[in-house]
This record gives C-alpha cells, sequence and structure tokens, in this order.
C-alpha cells in the first residue's frame, strides 16, 4: 500500500517509485488522500489499483519548470552579473542574468520530451490508450470520481475499502498497521 498525498516532484523520482511498485511480487494499491498530482501521480500509476476519494486532487499530467528572473531586482540594488563560465549554456537557468531565447527553447525541448514520457508513463501504467491519455495531458488536475471515468483510478474509497480489496487480493485478512 503506497499512501500518496503530495502535489508532486520531480520526473526521475516518480519513474523510479513506480518501477519499484510496478516490480513487487505482491498486490500492490495506491491510495491518494487529499491530492495525488503531478510526479506523485507519476509515481502512483506503478500499482495495480488505485484508489482515491471523490474530492481527492488527482492528475496533472504535465511537466514545469518556471524560473525566477532576478535581474531588475539586481539592477536596482547596485549589482551586475560577470559572467564566468565555460560553455554557451553553462549557466543557463541562472537567475541573476537574462534568459535568452535560445535557452528558452531548450528547456521547452527537454520540458516536452519530459511531458512525452509522462504521457507513455501513465499509458502503459493504467492502461489507457495513448491518445485518450494525450487529451487530458494538459497540466490540469481533476477530482476523484472524474478521475475514475477518465480511468486515472480505479475506485473511490478510503483505508476501508483499500483494506478489503486486499484482503480479497490475498485471500486473509490484510493488516493496515498506519491508520
Amino acid at each position: 500500500l503506497v499512501e500518496v498525498d503530495s502535489y508532486g516532484g520531480f520526473a526521475v523520482a516518480a519513474e523510479e517509485v513506480a518501477n519499484a511498485i510496478k516490480a513487487s511480487t505482491k498486490p500492490t494499491v495506491a491510495m491518494i488522500r487529499q491530492t495525488g498530482v503531478s510526479a506523485a501521480y507519476w509515481a502512483a500509476t506503478g500499482a495495480n489499483y488505485i484508489f482515491a476519494s471523490k474530492n481527492s486532487d488527482v492528475g496533472s499530467i504535465g511537466v514545469t519548470s518556471s524560473y525566477l528572473d532576478n535581474v531588475s531586482k539586481n539592477t536596482k540594488d547596485g549589482y551586475s552579473f560577470i559572467q564566468l563560465s565555460a560553455g554557451k549554456y553553462k549557466d543557463m537557468g541562472n537567475p541573476d542574468k537574462p534568459l535568452t531565447e535560445e535557452e528558452k527553447a531548450l528547456f521547452a525541448r527537454d520540458l516536452n520530451i519530459i511531458h512525452q514520457n509522462f504521457i507513455q508513463a501513465v499509458s502503459t501504467n493504467r492502461k489507457i490508450p495513448l491518445a485518450n491519455v494525450q487529451k487530458i495531458a494538459d497540466g490540469s488536475s481533476v477530482l476523484g470520481a472524474k478521475a475514475k471515468e477518465l480511468h486515472l483510478i480505479d475506485e473511490i474509497g478510503g483505508i476501508q475499502e483499500v483494506q478489503k480489496y486486499l484482503s480479497d487480493e490475498i485471500g486473509e485478512k490484510a493488516e493496515i498497521c498506519w491508520y
């Protein structure tokens, strides 16, 4: 049982957790509490079965890497950026220098690749046709009931429903020791 209550994180961690869950030889369940979006949702897709409340926030199949630009503040405070790097893009993303259009394009390239990897992982792990995932992979999230309709989760429920499901799967009473 993997309890999920997170707004996400990083793609590599999400992929690693999903793969570790998929590698289990035992039945696996993800239970999304309040929130299971972005990388947290990606991780949860590794489970055989996903539960969520009808009010849980689910999905958000998108990728972000926003940029904070300190250039104006630094100029106002009397600071100057002096670039000391070897390699045209070595300091790409440094918030103390303006982001060039070329750098934005490189970030966008990588974000789009990760987004496509996320879409593919959801399609594969949840056994949803790729085209169906692509239609909803706009970065928005949905509540549990809609997530069930879209096959992002399997069942509406909480810990009692999870315990019953696991008990049925293993053929004896499942002991969940943390609730």
